[in-house]
């Protein structure tokens, strides 16, 4: 399925593109909260399908069971934890993701849905299991796999629990990245094919 649509949809004020992929760093929950809070929100405004998943680490939050009161219908939101996602199975596959994607991506569009916002709480990945090594890899995939779908998904990065060589690597995957509350074109994204050169 390619999309033609043309429209944006904001997120915090900020414009993005369908097939838009961002990343955000934050420092804590609250500053989280604060990206992704008010882009779930606007979504659900805006009658489109939210997709959100969650660290299992991340305790029952009452921030993200309030924005349920902007939902059209009961499953307009829908939120998963890291361990029935990324991590399902007891690993990590790029793979399984990208099928996971696109299957709730499909099924939103065949439900009515014209646009679709996913978040992905990306802590996970400092877990000891096989496959976690192909973090880097998954966020390229992601690239490609977007530019077929009316959808935007942003990955979530908390700062502090990523080594520095880590957020650097997982910066050049995005095209766009989110500091300080601001959507930014990231200077240092690198298409794949350029990554794979500079190693």
């Amino acid at each position: 399925m390619l999309t033609t649509d043309t429209a944006t949809v904001g997120v915090m004020g900020v414009s993005l593109a369908p097939g838009d992929h961002v990343c955000a760093f934050y420092p804590g929950a609250a500053e989280r909260n604060e990206i992704l809070i008010p882009y779930l929100r606007e979504g659900l405004d805006a009658g489109d399908k939210c997709i959100c998943i969650v660290s299992d680490a991340t305790a029952p939050d009452g921030e993200l069971d309030s924005v349920r009161c902007h939902s059209h219908n009961s499953d307009q939101l829908a939120v998963d934890r890291s361990g029935d996602t990324y991590l399902k199975g007891g690993g990590f596959s790029a793979d399984r993701m990208l099928e996971y994607w696109d299957s709730a991506i499909s099924q939103a569009m065949e439900d009515g849905y014209t646009f679709a916002r996913g978040a992905g709480e990306m802590t996970w990945a400092l877990e000891t299991m096989p496959g976690v090594e192909n973090l880097v890899t998954y966020e390229f995939e992601l690239n490609d796999f977007l530019k077929k779908y009316p959808a935007v998904i942003v990955c979530l990065y908390e700062l502090g629990r990523f080594s520095g060589e880590m957020l650097v690597e997982v910066l050049k995957t995005h095209p766009k990245v989110i500091l300080g509350g601001i959507v930014l074109e990231n200077p240092y994204y690198l298409d794949h094919a350029e990554y794979l050169a500079s190693r």
